[in-house]
């Protein structure tokens, strides 16, 4: 009996070697990371993404389900215990159901792990037969990718860039004037960090809500389980000429900024970011032109400093971190590009190019493959052109939040990305030409085929570039 259960443990044991050994050689793991700003539906893309592999009928532009490669899609348990799964079957059945509406936004880590089986076409494929390839989706705020910039910035460079980001955005006004009555070199008191903390936390929740991109610390705008702890209570101070005496509100400040980032920053990179082999950057672009010149160069700035995030030969401790391994293809995608009538989707599409040039240039970055794109997870409206003024527009109609239908024409987008870009870059407060307006639709309510996942634009194309490659 000994000896039976002895031979029962080894032969279980070769099981969990082999099916170890199985996962690392013969099936291959795609950890995608997925993240991006408030609005820019990173939750709808997850839930479409996931959806459309799984019934490919609406995939033509991903190769390996429009030539029949994917033989079969399941989703598994995720291979991270200690992450909170992705709740994919609410979010599509709220996208779905019979009265369709939005899901509620993730705010934190999640994971889900999808499993599709490939059969590589031609005279190898044959020989080698079907074979398993795991795709590992980790969805995470934008906002926290973001603060990998904090980790080059002491207290008082963070501070006078953060300020001086703030002197020009009328949201931080309730802040700078709860600012304006502080002494950074008076004696530290818990109540009055609280306060300043809350002044700060609350102009950051503004900015995002006026169309602004970097609203850094992240975690000030999703704290979760950190509401209200030292690492969280912290904010900006004008820089003194000399340094403060222990003690001094100055000094707290600054050793809570440090713990931030060593606290709350580090192990994030370290546990999630750092393994990391694609990434999809979704961006509210129509949100930012519908905001005005500052908050689409903030989003600039912002797309500039994700590049600077994917770089990490300039941080030591990041480089020791992640050794050799790289993150191989990064696509910003423009959501929502059913808001706006196809024939102007090149041009958005155009403007996030030029944006995507510009950052690349200004974060001198190079290795992996970068691209832009327009999309839409999840297709919301129907096209019409109707008569205005004797002129053919092109418009979009679609179900509001409210259940009413409407008809809705956003303006025209320039043809030349410098027609928005200039302005922006020069921090004009508004278009001189031109008026962008967004209109919130909520999902159409529709009977999906058998066999075709939810209706999107582009969507095929995007999970070409990220993944199409290891599915050949």
């Amino acid at each position: 009996m000994v000896i039976g259960r002895i031979a029962d443990g080894l032969a279980r044991g070769v099981e969990d070697v082999g099916a170890a050994l199985s996962e690392t050689f013969m099936e291959p793991a795609i950890r995608l990371g997925v993240t991006g700003f408030a609005r820019a539906g990173k939750t709808v893309f997850i839930t479409s993404l996931v959806a459309n592999l799984m019934d490919r009928g609406r995939m033509p532009g991903l190769l390996a389900a429009s030539e029949g490669s994917i033989t079969a899609a399941w989703l598994q348990p995720q291979p991270d215990d200690t992450v909170p799964r992705f709740a994919f079957e609410p979010h599509l059945a709220a996208l779905t159901g019979p009265e369709p509406h939005w899901p509620e936004p993730t705010s934190a880590v999640s994971e889900l792990r999808l499993s599709l089986k490939v059969q590589p076409r031609g005279f190898i494929g044959g020989l080698s037969g079907p074979r398993t390839v795991h795709l590992d989706i980790i969805d995470y705020p934008g906002e926290w990718l973001l603060d990998l910039e904090l980790m080059d910035r002491d207290y008082d460079q963070w501070s006078r860039e953060t300020l001086a980001r703030a002197a020009t955005r009328p949201a931080a006004s309730a802040f700078l004037a709860e600012l304006a009555g502080i002494d950074p070199a008076a004696e530290f008191t818990e109540p009055g960090a609280q306060a300043l903390a809350a002044a700060y936390a609350g102009y950051l929740r503004a900015a995002q809500g006026a169309g602004f991109s970097d609203c850094t610390p992240g975690r000030f705008l999703m704290p979760g389980e950190l509401a209200g702890s030292p690492a969280l209570t912290f904010a900006p101070l004008p820089p003194l000429a000399t340094r403060p005496a222990r003690g001094a509100l100055r000094r707290e400040m600054e050793r809570r900024y440090d713990a931030y980032k060593s606290r709350i920053v580090k192990p994030f990179f370290r546990d999630h970011f750092a393994r990391i082999d694609r990434q999809v950057v979704l961006v509210d672009l129509l949100g930012a032109i519908h905001a005005g010149p500052l908050a689409v160069e903030d989003l600039g700035r912002s797309m500039n400093d994700i590049l600077g995030a994917f770089r990490p030969g300039r941080n030591a401790w990041l480089t020791r971190l992640l050794g050799l391994k790289r993150v191989e293809r990064i696509l910003f995608a423009a959501t929502k590009a059913d808001h706006i009538h196809h024939s102007q989707h090149a041009r958005m599409t155009a403007i996030m190019e030029a944006m995507l040039r510009a950052a690349r240039d200004r974060a001198g970055f190079a290795g992996a493959r970068t691209e832009a794109m327009s999309i839409a997870a999840l297709r919301a409206t129907v096209e019409e052109m109707r008569e205005v003024d004797g002129a053919a527009l092109g418009m979009v109609r679609g179900r509001l939040e409210n259940g009413t239908e409407a008809v809705f024409h956003p303006g025209t987008l320039p043809e030349a990305p410098a027609r928005l870009l200039a302005p922006a870059r020069e921090g004009a407060e508004r278009w001189l030409e031109g008026d962008y307006a967004v209109m919130k639709f909520a999902p159409a309510a529709r009977t999906l085929k058998p066999g075709e996942g939810p209706p999107h634009i582009r969507l095929d194309r995007a999970a070409e570039f990220l993944i199409g490659d290891r599915l050949r």
